[in-house]
């Protein structure tokens, strides 16, 4: 008990230091501030000084943030803006993808597990990487749309393989099922497509300042109902988190841009201001640190495995690469595209628990996730230069 409770204050004074060591060590690195996150929990969690253990209800909100990281990347992506051109291309960089992930997992884990670590390392974190393109003032540019395309296939085809091919049930059924969600989503978009939403958005309005917080009680309830959905149909539960994302943008795209802001403001502080920063902090917490560095050839697969994520997903993102981006662009492409972890975490726990992947060999790829977070979009963001980012944000202004 006294554990568990040393635990709920422990994260939250971390949660608050992170940003502080983020911005005390700006003017000479920019590091993103999940990273002092996940160096601030393997430092407190059980493999250094003891002070964290997992707890149930710690493993609960680690997985509301991921679900509300997943979320907040769903709200993000524009189909329109990006265009099925680029979601197309991206695609068929992830297949690439998979293929030589497929290859590596051949060399480290035969068997069930390469199918893990084929996941892993086609995965791109979508949400950790918007706060950057938001922040350089990129989401509107040319580059940043591109990375946004990439992002949102690495996030989202890795979830239907994990449901498809990791699932309880055989890949026909799972694949059977899996459908029948798409079916609901669907609809769910559909409706959120053709309801009228004038009543709705005069509440949220209407509530927007009062103790009744409508329109975050309603994010809330859909996302509870898709990840229920997910869960029910034995799915991954990031997979009804993403849609509850999409949809909510859907329902959103009319209300007034003050209202749209105002929601989305609120929503970003409940998830980076509270759960997401606990779903960093745990994994630092949960990191089986010990595992790692008991086994030889765990530690050495770490820089290889993150060596095997830059080539797989920059090459992969070459097929997103558009017409006149510079070697400059393409090199900080490649390297943002390269930047995974929320998948990782979620596919080797998965692994794990299945029995289809060593402790080892998982703890070596959130390790490889952990650095690339850490080192690709800060050399990524670097070579894209700060040039870009001010004609991008000047050019949003225009706009």
């Amino acid at each position: 008990m006294e554990e568990s409770a040393l635990g709920l204050v422990l994260i939250p004074l971390l949660a608050v230091m992170a940003p502080l060591l983020a911005r005390l060590i700006g003017p000479v690195l920019r590091i993103p501030v999940v990273v002092f996150e996940l160096i601030l929990g393997i430092l407190v969690g059980p493999a250094l000084l003891g002070w964290v253990h997992p707890t149930e209800i710690l493993h609960a909100l680690s997985e509301f943030g991921l679900a509300m990281l997943f979320f907040l990347a769903g709200t993000e992506i524009d189909f329109a803006g990006i265009g099925r051109k680029s979601l197309t291309r991206a695609s068929l960089g992830w297949l690439f993808s998979i293929v030589l992930g497929i290859g590596v997992g051949f060399l480290i884990a035969p068997g069930d597990g390469m199918i893990v670590v084929a996941i892993a390392l086609s995965s791109t974190a979508l949400g950790t990487l918007m706060p950057i393109l938001r922040d350089a003032g990129e989401l509107g540019s040319p580059f940043g749309k591109a990375v946004t395309a990439i992002g949102t296939v690495g996030e989202f085809l890795p979830l239907i393989a994990i449901s498809i091919f990791l699932s309880v049930r055989s890949a026909p059924l799972a694949t059977v099922i899996l459908l029948v969600f798409v079916v609901l989503a669907l609809l769910a978009v559909y409706a959120a497509r053709r309801i009228p939403h004038g009543r709705f958005h005069a509440f949220v309005n209407a509530t927007l300042h009062t103790s009744a917080q409508f329109g975050i009680r309603f994010v809330l309830l859909l996302v509870a109902s898709l990840v229920a959905l997910s869960v029910v149909l034995d799915l991954d539960m990031l997979l009804g988190a993403f849609v509850a994302g999409a949809v909510w943008r859907i329902v959103m795209s009319s209300a007034s841009k003050e209202d749209a802001e105002q929601v989305e403001s609120k929503l970003e502080g409940i998830a980076f201001g509270f759960l997401v920063p606990i779903f960093f902090i745990y994994t630092g917490v949960t990191f089986d640190l010990k595992a790692l560095l008991a086994s030889p050839m765990a530690m050495a697969l770490v820089p290889l495995l993150l060596i095997a994520l830059l080539v797989i997903r920059g090459l992969a993102a070459q097929f997103s690469a558009t017409e006149g981006m510079s070697r400059r662009d393409r090199s900080a492409l490649a390297l943002l595209a390269a930047t995974g972890l929320p998948i990782i975490v979620a596919v080797t726990g998965i692994g794990v628990d299945n029995g289809m992947l060593q402790s080892d060999i998982a703890a070596a790829l959130v390790g490889a996730g952990m650095l690339s977070v850490l080192l690709y979009p800060l050399i990524g963001m670097t070579i894209r230069g700060e040039r870009a980012a001010v004609q991008a944000k000047s050019l949003q202004g225009e706009l």
